[in-house]
């Protein structure tokens, strides 16, 4: 690569273990670095959980509860601030060191989250305007909930966190419940065994339909008559109860420990006018389907009370999150589910997990989701994040009308869609890569720009063009595509940029013009086409000045 696309090198690392930074009681110097000092040397425990904030951090996080209790001392005096001395910064600090460092260098998985964080706050703003959709009436504790409450909760996978909106309210998780089910069944009996017993086909039909697969199975997992199946077949030697926390406990530990709640109103509504449930529970068990022995009437109970567990959406967030972390909880590094669970339930979600509107979004969205009658809507971005966007206003599919709008706009600002990467980096829709800092996309960019140019591949500069990448663009050194060209003789290289309407006569920081660097390496025709492009030199009689 020449010399010019180069740049500025990024930090180097310290050399020492994230995991064993701090614990072996030295204090390195690197990590002092990365918070602000006053005149002598001392640190703000404020500014410390500011910059934490920042990065998505907040002080309820378990990976820093013991640095925060060791902040949590009085100042000195009332009117003055609270100070440490380095040794005392370095103590309160040191068992959480490797989170912070990380935090604080922008080394976790979203680095500008103040972006993200933005981003949200407008798409809630704009959206909440939208009042169309109406609550679930067909159970009646469902339909007497506000209509217009709307929260909207992230987490990534190394556990930043943002909400906004109603995101301390609780509601049911309803279908979003059946995501979890499955992938207790795949835990205790495995994919062979749990699809002798439920089909992993979209069906085309409502989330309530009475239909099956030609088998006379189920299709799936996240149509109703999949997830009574998949009651059936969690921990059956338990008793009701012990079958009913063991759930419970899974949603907590997905959660990052907090515990859940259950609605018995909802329970009890939804069980009353549960015929269409009934109904398809009887058909199963009429065709064979369910395992032998199975209690028909407490399996439908089982599932009637996992709908009505209830989580608000900064809960159902981590949750997505602990998906996206390939099941273990950001939070907490607790392995809730094996990554193969995680990948055939993340599968069937693409597929099956938005009711019979499933195909549209994955079409549009293109991302693993469920939803659920209360207005849950959880959203994963593997290997990135989990969204929960609630608001109980309701389509004709069941899906909430603002949370559906809310993913949408999400992905027409971020290249999530796992498809974006067909066209490099999205940027020719002006969306931005949240996995990277804020300008490394451009950046990145304007260096592959000028490797292009320096090869003559001419394919790749149309396609970067099309992303959106300034074709004048000037790296660290103000070199641009024009002069690397030059330099390297590729005239074809050249008529494009030319064409493209680049100046043909920019300035890097040591003066010279792409023209000076065609003369410097013999390419004497292009040389004069250079010439031509640039028109007679500023100081030339006739010359524009």
């Amino acid at each position: 690569m020449p010399a010019a696309q180069t740049g500025k090198q990024p930090a180097a690392r310290s050399s020492v273990p994230r995991t064993a930074a701090g614990q072996d009681g030295e204090d390195h110097p690197s990590f002092f670095g990365c918070f602000e000092q006053d005149a002598s040397g001392r640190f703000s425990p404020d500014r410390l959980l500011k910059v934490l904030r920042q990065a998505g951090i907040l002080t309820d996080d378990p990976r820093i509860a013991e640095t925060v209790a060791n902040l949590d001392r009085p100042a000195p005096a009332p009117a003055e601030p609270l100070l440490l001395s380095a040794e005392e910064f370095a103590a309160a600090t040191r068992r959480n060191r490797g989170i912070i460092e990380r935090a604080a260098r922008g080394e976790l998985a979203v680095p500008d989250f103040p972006a993200l964080v933005e981003d949200l706050r407008r798409i809630h703003q704009e959206v909440r305007a939208d009042r169309t959709g109406a609550v679930a009436a067909y159970i009646p504790q469902l339909a007497r909930v506000a209509a217009d409450q709307f929260a909207i909760s992230v987490c990534t996978v190394d556990g930043q966190r943002f909400s906004i909106g109603d995101a301390e309210v609780n509601f049911c998780l309803q279908s979003v419940c059946k995501t979890v089910n499955y992938c207790l069944t795949l835990e205790e009996h495995g994919p062979d065994t749990v699809h002798r017993h439920v089909g992993r086909e979209p069906s085309g039909q409502g989330f309530n339909e009475l239909t099956f697969n030609k088998a006379g199975l189920p299709h799936n997992p996240m149509i109703n008559a999949g997830a009574i199946m998949s009651c059936a077949l969690i921990q059956r030697e338990l008793d009701a109860a012990d079958r009913f926390d063991f759930v419970a406990e899974t949603w907590k530990r997905l959660a990052g420990g907090r515990g859940v709640g259950f609605n018995n109103s909802v329970y009890l509504s939804e069980r009353n006018t549960a015929d269409r449930n009934f109904a398809l529970g009887y058909s199963m068990r009429e065709r064979g389907a369910f395992p032998p022995g199975t209690d028909l009437l407490a399996t439908l109970e089982f599932y009637f009370q996992c709908c009505s567990i209830e989580v608000d959406a900064r809960q159902l967030a981590v949750a997505a999150a602990s998906l996206a972390n390939a099941g273990v909880c950001p939070l907490t590094g607790d392995p809730v589910f094996s990554a193969r669970t995680v990948r055939h339930c993340l599968s069937l979600m693409s597929s099956c997990g938005m009711y019979d509107f499933s195909g549209e979004f994955a079409f549009t969205i293109g991302l693993p989701a469920k939803s659920g009658v209360s207005g849950a809507l959880m959203l994963v971005v593997p290997q990135l994040m989990g969204i929960a966007v609630w608001s109980p206003r309701l389509d004709a599919q069941g899906n909430s009308v603002r949370g559906i709008e809310v993913c949408r706009r999400l992905v027409e600002c971020y290249n999530v869609h796992p498809y974006d990467l067909l066209t490099g980096t999205g940027a020719e829709a002006g969306k931005r890569d949240p996995r990277l800092k804020r300008q490394q996309s451009a950046i990145e960019g304007i260096v592959g720009l000028c490797l292009a140019a320096s090869q003559g591949d001419l394919n790749e500069i149309r396609r970067l063009a099309a992303c959106n990448v300034p074709l004048g663009a000037t790296d660290y050194d103000g070199r641009t595509a024009l002069h690397l060209a030059a330099a390297e003789g590729h005239r074809d290289t050249v008529d494009f940029l030319l064409s493209m309407g680049v100046d043909p006569q920019p300035v890097d920081r040591w003066g010279g013009t792409p023209l000076d660097d065609a003369n410097r390496s013999g390419h004497r025709r292009l040389a004069q086409q250079l010439a031509d492009a640039a028109g007679p030199p500023r100081n030339a009689p006739g010359a524009k000045q």
